[in-house]
C-alpha cells in the first residue's frame, strides 16, 4: 500500500557539491506534517551511494595498508573500472528491494531518497539509468539541481572538512579528482527530448531542475524552502497524472 500524499521514490542528481545532501538535511529537519504539506515527501529513508564507495576506498587502504592488493581503486583511489559505477546503482536497487521486502506497507510511510553524480567519464546519467531496476522505476520522480562547474567546485572546496572526509555533508573532492569525473555532464542530452519527462527503459519518469547557481542551500533559509516547495509542486503534478 502507499501514500498517495507522499512521492515514493525521490532521485536527487547534480555535481558533487551541488546541493543535494544539503536539500535532505533541510527536508529532514522539518515538522512531518509541513514536509509532506508543502513537499510531499514522507519519512525520508535515504539510500546515498557515497557511503558505499567510501567503504571501498577505506577497505583498499586496510587491505594495501595489509599487503594485500586492492580490489576497487588504484592508489589514486580511482576505480578500476567503470562497472564499479553500475554495482553502486545496482548496490542502490538492491538495498531498495529489501526494504520493500521487510514492510510491505513501507511507503504509507516512507519517501526514499536515492543520491548520486555521475559524469560523463564514467558513463554519465545515462548509463546509471540503465542499472536502475523496474520497482524504482514504477515510483520514480526526479529532482536536477543545476548548478554550473564552477559553482560545483567553489562549493566543493569550501565544505572541505579534512577531519572529517568520510562526512556526507562535508567530504570533498581534489580539484584534479572534481575536474577529471565531474566537470562534464550528460544531463542536457539525458533531458533533451522532453521538458518532463525521460524515459528509462520503457518508462516515463517525471523531472524537475531546481536552480541553485545563487546557493540558496548553504543556508538551509527560507529561500531554499520557497523554492524547493515551488519546483517539487511541479513535480508532484506531473507525478500524480503520470500514475
Amino acid at each position: 500500500m502507499t501514500n498517495n500524499q507522499i512521492f515514493e521514490i525521490l532521485l536527487l542528481i547534480a555535481r558533487p557539491a551541488a546541493g543535494k545532501s544539503e536539500i535532505i538535511d533541510y527536508l529532514k529537519k522539518l515538522i512531518p506534517s509541513e514536509r509532506i504539506r508543502r513537499f510531499h515527501i514522507g519519512e525520508i529513508d535515504v539510500i546515498d551511494d557515497f557511503p558505499m564507495l567510501w567503504t571501498w576506498f577505506e577497505e583498499d587502504q586496510i587491505l594495501s595498508e595489509m599487503g594485500y592488493p586492492r580490489v576497487y581503486t588504484n592508489e589514486n583511489e580511482i576505480f578500476l573500472g567503470h562497472h564499479l559505477w553500475d554495482l553502486l546503482i545496482e548496490r542502490i536497487c538492491w538495498d531498495y528491494k529489501k526494504r520493500l521486502r521487510d514492510n510491505p506497507e513501507y511507503h504509507q510511510d516512507f519517501t526514499t531518497i536515492i543520491e548520486f553524480s555521475r559524469g560523463k567519464e564514467h558513463g554519465g546519467y545515462a548509463r546509471a539509468f540503465d542499472h536502475l531496476s523496474q520497482e524504482i522505476l514504477h515510483g520514480l520522480a526526479i529532482l536536477h539541481i543545476n548548478v554550473s562547474w564552477a559553482e560545483a567546485l567553489r562549493k566543493n572546496r569550501a565544505r572541505f572538512n579534512p577531519d572529517r572526509p568520510d562526512s556526507i555533508l562535508e567530504h570533498s573532492l581534489s580539484d584534479d579528482k572534481m575536474e577529471f569525473l565531474y566537470k562534464e555532464v550528460d544531463w542536457e542530452e539525458v533531458s533533451a527530448n522532453d521538458p518532463h519527462f525521460i524515459n528509462i527503459k520503457g518508462t516515463n519518469v517525471p523531472y524537475t531542475v531546481f536552480e541553485n547557481e545563487d546557493d540558496v542551500t548553504t543556508d538551509r533559509g527560507d529561500e531554499l524552502g520557497s523554492r524547493l516547495e515551488g519546483t517539487l509542486d511541479v513535480l508532484w503534478k506531473l507525478y500524480t497524472s503520470s500514475r
